[in-house]
């Protein structure tokens, strides 16, 4: 009994010893993950105070109720990320992935605040939608299966392809109604910013290359400063901190078209999250199974549950976070955490948060070119490892990413289609990911009525010669410069179709 016990006592400090092997388990000093953490909350501070700023002015509240939206979307992200990296029994994928409200909800929620539901109604349908994407996450996970590289590897170039224009439109300004938007003065700053986290990143000091991205937009907003575009004159109006009130904005309210309309979007925010974790994965180099995936929709849909509570909205993963953990190299999961504790912090004292939107959008689009590229570019290695001979894979590949660049080519592509539609697929994401699923599914999982020559694309992709044709070589035959010699090193005559026709 001894040696049995003796035995499974160092089975599970070898067990231990391999999860501690996890690429995403290093722990930093406290000062560089907080300074890299800060780096993942400058990166997604732009897209997680978008949302709560137009479903607010949707809803027409004053400056001081969105100002709570805000607030509490900063809080609830910061809550979810640690849910997300730190995990608990059953929620978390343990994965450096940063949470925040989904801006795939955005078009339905304003719509069902125009419809007369108001708030309250976005609030239940939020509820009752993640309480079932909560049932249903072990379902997802289980399909991991079918996400072999040719459709991982096309979904993180389509991600990286999709947040181009978001990277854009910051470097253009941000705020399309504005005069400046799209200025030289703007792309000019962008382009600074862009410019330094190249040469910062060429740097031979390590540290100084990893933390590129936050120096650069420092000293993008310290030029910003100094040639008077940016504003910190505001940063002191308003209280320094506070805690977000529960139900602050009234009671949840249930309806049920709002309901269903929202359960959908919770459909497209669960396979972006997969499609998330799957990319962060593959950037971070470890194992990823279908536990793993539904513990990380779990967390997902278990923040999107309990953040109506506070005043926000469905949460999921961003993906331009992703880019970052590419570029910097730093893999730990503790890092991100600890961007988790800042959105807390500036949930809290909304002071901070002030601070951090001062910040030029700019100078967040000069550094998101790099980002976002990087996520595409890690993509495309991604398919690079993907066999492309006598098979549809390229097929897959080229359909799905056109059909996710659709979207994004032509934003109102799909506003005649139903809005459930619509919906789904006005997502270049979930567009590129539920095509390259389906495609996968037809060409390398539903085999049958296969033919040998499937389409021009299997022709183009390797040499095909026919069994007849080898039939007829003997043994010691040979090619050279161009002609057929056989083992005596004589010529064979090769005849033209045509002749061998009329024998």
């Amino acid at each position: 009994m001894n040696i049995k016990n003796t035995l499974k006592a160092d089975a599970k400090k070898q067990g231990k010893r391999l999860a501690s092997n996890r690429p995403e388990d290093e722990r930093l000093s406290i000062g560089s993950s907080f300074a890299y953490g800060f780096q993942h909350v400058l990166t997604m501070y732009g897209g997680i105070i978008a949302v709560p700023l137009i479903v607010g002015q949707a809803a027409g509240l004053s400056p001081a109720d969105i100002g709570i939206l805000i607030a509490a979307a900063l809080f609830m992200g910061g809550l979810a990320t640690l849910l997300q990296t730190i995990g608990v029994p059953f929620f978390g994928s343990q994965l450096p992935l940063v949470q925040g409200v989904s801006f795939a909800s955005v078009a339905t929620m304003v719509a069902i605040v125009s419809g007369g539901g108001g708030l309250p109604a976005v609030f239940g349908a939020v509820i009752v939608s993640a309480a079932i994407g909560l049932l249903i996450a072990p379902v997802f996970s289980k399909i991991v299966r079918f996400f072999p590289p040719v459709v991982t590897g096309t979904v993180i170039t389509t991600i990286g392809l999709t947040l181009m224009p978001v990277a854009a439109n910051w470097a253009m300004g941000g705020n399309r109604t504005a005069e400046n938007y799209g200025s030289m003065a703007n792309i000019g700053l962008a382009a600074v910013t862009l410019v330094l986290v190249l040469l910062l990143s060429k740097v031979g000091s390590a540290t100084i290359s990893r933390l590129s991205i936050l120096l650069a937009m420092v000293g993008g907003t310290i030029i910003a400063v100094v040639t008077g575009m940016a504003d910190f004159s505001k940063v002191g109006q308003g209280p320094i901190a506070a805690f977000p009130t529960p139900f602050h904005l009234g009671a949840p309210t249930f309806e049920i078209a709002a309901i269903i309309s929202m359960v959908i979007v919770v459909l497209v925010i669960l396979t972006e999250t997969m499609a998330d974790i799957l990319a962060v994965g593959e950037i971070v180099g470890t194992k990823v199974d279908s536990k793993r995936i539904a513990a990380g929709l779990r967390a997902d849909m278990g923040s999107s549950l309990v953040a109506p509570i506070f005043g926000s909205f469905t949460q999921s993963a961003f993906a331009q976070n992703v880019g970052l953990v590419a570029v910097t190299k730093i893999k730990s999961r503790y890092v991100v955490a600890a961007g988790g504790v800042i959105l807390v912090i500036l949930g809290l004292l909304p002071v901070m948060g002030r601070v951090v939107a001062a910040v030029p959008t700019a100078v967040l689009g000069g550094a998101g070119i790099v980002l976002f590229g990087t996520v595409a570019a890690s993509g495309i290695r991604t398919l690079a490892k993907v066999e492309y001979k006598n098979n549809m894979n390229l097929i897959i590949v080229a359909a799905s990413i056109g059909f996710g660049m659709i979207p994004i080519a032509a934003p109102t592509f799909y506003d005649q289609f139903p809005s459930w539609f619509s919906t789904i697929f006005h997502s270049g994401i979930s567009s590129a990911a539920v095509m390259a699923i389906l495609l996968n599914l037809l060409f390398n999982h539903l085999k049958a009525g296969n033919s040998e020559n499937q389409s021009v694309f299997v022709a183009g992709t390797g040499r095909v010669i026919r069994e007849e044709d080898l039939k007829c070589l003997e043994h010691g035959d040979r090619f050279e410069n161009g002609k057929l010699i056989d083992c005596d090193g004589k010529e064979v005559p090769v005849q033209s179709s045509d002749k061998a026709s009329e024998h």
